[in-house]
């Protein structure tokens, strides 16, 4: 059912505690008759015990105490008298409810709320025991038909726990314990009805929306109902003495949009009935259709507009506390909105998201594709008892997000079919009738609005096929391939891809004690496949290598902060070349989602964000990869360098095209310019031989001698303010990261209430790198055309008085560029 925010205005209660916890040995403790009086902390509710013992100095991320070996227990004092519902939004994982000293209630399920009720006698103490999970991980268990290596041990695949904190080499060994969703109280009426549960359905038709309501009351009640939306209202029909159901058209109603692509608007709803107003929070009206059989690829239109959909897989903002606040999530969903990212998928080794990331995502418009807790295990979907939990488990999400516009997609887990098919399993084993029945007909009853995907991947004649449903790309990456192998394997929906071991910048190096890249502490943040020879920094080694020509185990030998600045440059330029591909129009890509949003320890991660919440290189190279407005080159060989210009905005985009080509000296060989038109959410392409008018060998295939030139750079500027919107660029000859004088300067300017910084340079500026002491680059690691001239805002800087200081350099600049104090 939907969620009630507030009635009569009086939110949703927090039982508050204060909340104490105890660590006893696993069984000590059979009932609250056998704690003891000592040994108790503070402890922050909702959260877990590791947050809690790391605030009282008993734990550590840098050497976690293992907890699922002990019994956790909790304990509070609840004031007031009479009956109450309370509800445990989250408790991780087998749990016990104490009352009074009386069992009301267990759970075994991390990712179920539970709810009991009491009579409350003035003072009533509330404990809850997390019993030890090693202890139930250790029972007698059917084994599966196939053992992964993600994750240890194989009885993972009967506990409805996360694999966070069980997957060696992905993820600290950070154990997962306590209430660590909200503990809520609502009192039960005895004089009057009390309100059940709400339903709210969405639709768009055409320009008109159609929000539909049920309400349900526990005790019949007299007087009229009605629902309320964006300042319209309808009365609600009694359709049985305790039910009011109806429905409310809003012709004309604002969509919600991805934020690339419109805005995401949403509207507040509300329901008076037996004389109570129901704040039900806010919906989006919007439609998801398929443009294109699932089976070549997912593709998703948004009102009935195809989405280019990129962005990252995500991770929770805080590992150790597993903090579900709008405080945690907005930062980094900020960050996802800025880079240009219009959809996170939360993968099935983590965790559902508390409702505060769904409404920010809601707000920011940001499509949510969701995974089922379920990866790589051979799980035992045919088992009753367990079928029937994940049963509710979905149920109690779905119901949860009913109203949530961002949610998009909902798919049956992660690699639990790649994995069983890369053991030789037939489709008969791996292809699970419940992910492939049931769970779209779940689906279809509570949100028949979202898309099912039976797994991730699925699709094809095997569930990786690159080119059929959804696919985990990682020829770019992982495997080693080049990047035409980008368009060889035709990837119709990426829903992971391009990972690499992603150096953070050097201040979060400097401030984790991770500066030199021979030190174990590095070693030990590298990310690495379990039982595999070889790790992620030796594939982003590997490209430095061919992009860069050079030596990358010698050159962290002997120039370690040279080796991290070429390290960062790569990911980057491998993640702009991958989404510069399939953003082509002729390219049969309908997305890509980065693996992963942000490290989950600090190092080299995945992350495209560190563990500090800090952008790095591959972030920057994200946000101008996903511009709305963008311009590409491609390298169509015999056929020469073709210019791809993409609008996903609602309105005509007139702009100036310009391309060059430079030797090495920074000389124009040949230009062209011309005035341009794209229409709304259109593209449009030009071959260099159509915009030069004359044949020029742009992409150097015809070889018919020395190359003519070394740059090959194409920019977009608004026709009216002459502002640069987005700029491409292509090295026939490959990239030249030596260093030698290019003419780099820099100057700190006023901008408004902040700072920036003008960044000019006389010849090409490869990879120009701004560090700053005060906020942060609007803009990194970019590339400069020979002559050119960029503002850089520093974003942050308007609230403090001060002038940042700091430097830029480039990959192949000798001098480095001071400003600022002392420049």
């Amino acid at each position: 059912m939907a969620r009630i925010l507030a009635v009569d205005g009086v939110p949703t209660l927090h039982v508050e505690g204060p909340w104490h916890l105890a660590v006893t040995p696993q069984g000590a403790c059979a009932t609250p008759d056998d704690l003891p009086g000592e040994g108790w902390i503070p402890a922050d509710v909702p959260g877990t015990a590791a947050a809690s013992l790391r605030e009282a100095g008993l734990w550590s991320e840098a050497a976690p105490t293992p907890l699922h070996d002990s019994d956790i227990w909790y304990r509070a004092t609840l004031s007031g008298t009479g009956r109450e519902r309370l509800r445990f939004e989250g408790l991780a994982t087998v749990a016990e409810i104490w009352i009074d000293r009386v069992l009301a209630g267990t759970g075994r399920s991390m990712f179920l709320a539970r709810e009991v009720e009491a009579d409350l006698s003035g003072e009533t103490e509330i404990a809850l025991c997390f019993r030890s999970l090693s202890t139930e991980l250790a029972r007698p268990h059917k084994r599966g038909r196939w053992r992964p290596l993600l994750a240890t041990p194989g009885s993972l695949r009967h506990a409805r726990t996360s694999l966070l904190g069980f997957m060696p080499g992905w993820c600290p060994s950070i154990d997962s314990v306590g209430p660590y969703r909200p503990v809520t109280r609502r009192a039960l009426r005895g004089d009057a009805a009390d309100i059940a549960s709400a339903d709210l359905r969405t639709a768009l038709d055409g320009g008109t929306g159609r929000l539909t309501a049920r309400i349900e009351l526990d005790a019949a009640a007299e007087g009229p109902a009605c629902l309320i939306c964006d300042g319209r209202r309808t009365t609600l029909q009694r359709t049985a003495p305790d039910v009011f159901e109806g429905e409310l058209l809003l012709p004309g109603i604002a969509p919600w949009w991805p934020h690339t692509h419109g805005e995401p608007r949403l509207h507040a709803v509300g329901v008076v009935v037996a004389d109570r107003h129901l704040d039900l929070g806010q919906v989006g009206f919007r439609t998801i259709t398929l443009t294109r059989p699932f089976e070549e690829g997912l593709s998703l239109a948004i009102n009935g507009v195809p989405v280019f959909c990129r962005g990252a897989c995500w991770t929770p903002p805080d590992l150790v506390g597993l903090s579900g606040d709008r405080d945690s999530y907005r930062p980094l969903l900020e960050l996802a909105r800025e880079a240009g990212m219009n959809m996170l998928r939360v993968p099935g080794i983590t965790l559902y998201e508390a409702s505060a990331f769904h409404d920010l995502c809601d707000e920011l418009g940001i499509l949510v594709w969701q995974d089922l807790m379920l990866a790589n295990f051979d799980y035992p979907t045919d088992n009753p008892g367990f079928q029937s939990m994940l049963v509710e488990e979905i149920a109690q999400f779905l119901h949860r997000t009913q109203a949530s516009p961002s949610l998009c997609v909902l798919s049956g887990g992660s690699e639990v079919w790649q994995q069983a098919t890369m053991l030789g399993f037939p489709r008969e084993v791996w292809a699970g009738s419940f992910v492939a029945e049931a769970l779209p007909n779940l689906v279809a009853e509570i949100r028949p609005d979202l898309v099912v995907v039976p797994n991730s991947p699925s699709g094809g004649d095997l569930p990786f096929s690159t080119s059929a449903g959804v696919t985990h790309y990682y020829g770019v990456g992982a495997y080693r391939r080049p990047f035409d192998d980008a368009r060889r394997a035709e990837v119709g929906f990426a829903s992971e891809c391009l990972a690499f071991a992603n150096v953070p910048e050097a201040a979060t190096l400097a401030e984790c004690g991770l500066t030199d890249p021979a030190s174990p502490r590095w070693a030990a943040g590298i990310p690495r496949d379990r039982g595999a020879d070889w790790d992620f920094e030796g594939v982003r080694d590997h490209y430095v290598g061919l992009l860069y020509g050079v030596d990358p185990a010698r050159l962290r030998r002997e120039d370690p902060e040279r080796y991290l600045a070429l390290g960062r440059a790569a990911s980057a330029a491998c993640m702009e070349a991958v989404f510069a591909e399939w953003r082509r129009s002729r390219s049969p890509n309908a997305g890509g989602l980065v693996w992963f949003f942000r490290d989950l320890a600090p190092g080299p991660g995945w992350g495209v964000v560190d563990c500090l919440g800090r952008p790095k290189s591959v972030w920057y190279a994200l946000k101008r990869a996903f511009r709305p407005v963008q311009v590409t080159l491609s390298d169509e060989g015999l056929n020469g360098l073709h210019v791809h210009v993409h609008n996903e905005t609602a309105r005509r985009l007139d702009a100036t095209l310009r391309l060059a080509f430079t030797d090495a000296g920074g000389r124009v060989v040949i230009g062209a310019e011309r005035v341009i038109e794209v229409g709304p959410r259109d593209s449009a392409a030009w071959s260099s031989a159509e915009l030069l008018g004359r044949f020029f060998d742009a992409t150097h295939a015809y070889r018919f001698g020395p190359p003519a030139h070394s740059l090959a750079h194409a920019s977009l500027t608004d026709t009216g303010s002459g502002a640069v919107i987005a700029e491409a660029f292509h090295y026939p000859q490959g990239r030249d990261p030596e260093p030698q004088d290019i003419g780099l300067s820099a100057e700190l300017m006023r901008e408004g209430t902040g700072w920036a910084l003008r960044i000019a340079t006389g010849r090409h500026a490869l990879g120009v790198q701004i560090e700053t002491s005060t906020g942060r680059p609007s803009d990194n690691g970019f590339s400069l055309a020979p002559g050119a001239t960029r503002i850089v805002p520093l974003l942050g800087t308007a609230e403090t008085g001060d002038a940042p200081a700091g430097l830029v350099g480039a990959l192949n600049g000798i001098a480095i560029a001071r400003f600022g104090r002392g420049d």
